[in-house]
């Protein structure tokens, strides 16, 4: 299995740097899982074309769901799977082959032997590099980490469900990872799961 991520200029309310990224996924088929979080530009169809044939066109949450269009469109034999929260804000989006808070959890949607998934209904926004910034925020990514107050605090805050928050924060606590390719900001390429678990320390405790 082969990842590539690709990280673009994206700012949110059109002010603050984010930064945004999307990640593919070559599977032991050939054929390649995408989380389609930027625009289908030039580059990232490039890559794509490197990578193998698009599968599966993924969004991440309720409001990673801007690009979907654009992806289904350039791969229109590629299924989409994303949030059913997201939905509610396409006016004009492609039609879902799957639907996360809609499906029946044990919903499987044929890549689960090389990608594990959780859907984190408890959560706020319902959650699943060549660029011109660098995807930090340069007054908040000093305290703003996964080690940080702050960030334990955001998580907790987001949490809208703390019951269901705790379910899947361990559920995901059990799978076997070493590196966190978030759609904002730097990759965790060590200790990642000790970043996660400070992080959503405050489900853990």
């Amino acid at each position: 299995m082969y990842g590539s991520s690709q990280r673009e200029p994206f700012k949110r309310f059109d002010t603050i740097p984010f930064g945004g990224r999307s990640t593919a996924i070559k599977m032991k088929s050939g054929d390649v899982w995408v989380l389609a979080s930027t625009p289908l530009n030039d580059v990232t169809k490039s890559k794509l074309a490197e990578l193998g044939p698009v599968k599966w066109i993924i969004g991440a949450d309720a409001v990673h769901y801007l690009y979907l269009g654009e992806f289904k469109k350039e791969y229109p034999d590629a299924k989409v799977i994303a949030v059913e929260a997201a939905k509610a804000s396409m006016k004009d989006g492609p039609a879902f082959d799957g639907a996360w808070g809609a499906d029946p959890p044990e919903t499987k949607y044929g890549f689960e032997s090389d990608v594990q998934h959780c859907y984190f209904s408890g959560f706020k926004n319902k959650d699943y590099s060549k660029t011109g910034s660098s995807g930090s925020i340069p007054f908040l990514s000093s305290f703003v980490n996964p080690t940080s107050w702050a960030q334990k605090h955001l998580s907790w805050s987001l949490g809208v469900d703390k019951e269901a928050m705790k379910r899947d924060v361990k559920t995901t606590m059990g799978w076997d990872f070493e590196r966190i390719i978030p759609c904002h900001g730097d990759v965790i390429e060590k200790n990642a799961k000790e970043a996660w678990r400070s992080a959503f320390q405050y489900f853990l405790d």
